[in-house]
């Protein structure tokens, strides 16, 4: 269960980060224009489980979500650029900086519950 919940978290991270960014630029909340957003970072967002082989330990904060996260935004840019979509360097910072704290966010907070229950049996 934990496998699918975890890739289930860092889809809604990027999708979270889709709909602030297009609704921060007043931008039409047409599903067309959500999904041309959002298709390169899921991409990114599924090279990096592939390669780390995240559904192993989806809530490791290094290297599985360093990793995918980092893959997330790399990848994502790079698809950005080939389908002619912006990447200015705002852009680019802004969605660094958002997806590091959503991705490895969570990944902290089922860190530090864990330690917190393990202290409180122990």
């Amino acid at each position: 269960m934990r496998k699918v919940l975890g890739g289930v978290v860092d889809v809604l991270c990027v999708l979270v980060f889709v709909a602030i960014g297009r609704a921060s630029h007043e931008e039409a909340a047409s599903l067309g224009g959500f999904l041309s957003t959002a298709w390169p970072f899921l991409a990114g967002l599924g090279v990096g489980w592939g390669l780390l082989r995240a559904w192993r330990r989806p809530e490791e904060f290094s290297p599985v979500g360093v990793g995918v996260w980092v893959s997330t935004v790399a990848v994502g840019m790079v698809l950005r650029v080939l389908a002619g979509q912006g990447t200015a360097l705002a852009f680019v910072i802004v969605a660094s900086v958002f997806l590091g704290a959503a991705l490895l966010g969570w990944r902290l907070l089922v860190r530090v519950v864990g330690a917190r229950k393990v202290s409180a049996s122990g």
